[in-house]
């Protein structure tokens, strides 16, 4: 890593380098990211296909596109966007998960370029990208403004930036920390700080303000019957997700 101004909140690093060995369990820490993933996915994909005319009924649809998934983890979407063609970087600030990563794609017979660093050095080091992924990492860092603004300058002129988070509510609350921690215990305790979500219009104006335009935005909902994540159209009141572009 270099020695560029970061947002990185190292009390928050050191919390995801404590679970990096159990990335690809579906049933460890990560079994909320394993069950949301599909509906992850099929967000990306489609915004993705939409945004650069691309057929995702083709073997490769994402080829010459270059990707970067900030906050990687262990790879769980870098390995399909991979898969789907595109050149993919993962950079995590979470030095124990790139090892983990790196092998699980070395097996799975992928060529992914994963490094150790911050949104912030890529960008000052002169990195651009067509897309960059930012899921689950806005609500962990310390300044959310500056970190969305290095996003957008990873971005060339006509990328697509996409941010998954949380939303700051009652809901939330009882939903990501007193279900998905406390009772659940899908994650421990102490992963999400509540003061740190952001509601869709707080987000909304931060990715203005770091020179991006708003496309899009769902919610993630989960269903407590079928056990299963769904997109949705206007419950955006836990996990949501959004899109905006860099135009020039």
């Amino acid at each position: 890593m270099t020695d560029a101004p970061t947002t990185i909140d190292p009390k928050e690093v050191a919390k995801f380098e404590a679970m990096a060995a159990e990335w690809w369990d579906p049933t460890g820490k990560f079994k909320p990211l394993h069950m949301m993933n599909p509906v992850r996915l099929d967000y990306i994909t489609r915004q993705i296909a939409e945004e650069f005319d691309r057929d995702l009924a083709s073997s490769r649809p994402f080829a010459g596109l270059r990707l970067l998934d900030i906050g990687c983890g262990g790879g769980l979407l870098c390995e399909p966007m991979a898969r789907l063609g595109a050149t993919v970087v993962g950079a995590d600030a979470a030095e124990r998960n790139i090892p983990v990563a790196r092998l699980h794609a070395e097996q799975s017979g992928l060529d992914i370029d994963y490094r150790h660093t911050t949104a912030e050095a890529m960008a000052a080091a002169g990195e651009r990208f067509d897309v960059v992924l930012n899921m689950e990492v806005v609500e962990h860092v310390s300044d959310p403004l500056a970190y969305l603004t290095a996003c957008h300058d990873l971005l060339k002129p006509g990328g697509l930036h996409l941010c998954s988070t949380i939303n700051r509510n009652p809901k939330s609350f009882a939903m990501a920390i007193v279900g998905a921690e406390w009772v659940m215990r899908w994650l421990p305790k102490g992963t999400h700080e509540w003061s740190k979500f952001i509601t869709p219009d707080e987000l909304f104006d931060l990715i203005r303000k770091a020179g991006m335009e708003p496309v899009d935005r769902k919610g993630y909902v989960f269903n407590p019957v079928s056990w299963q994540w769904h997109i949705s159209d206007r419950d955006l009141t836990v996990n949501y997700v959004t899109a905006a572009v860099r135009r020039s």
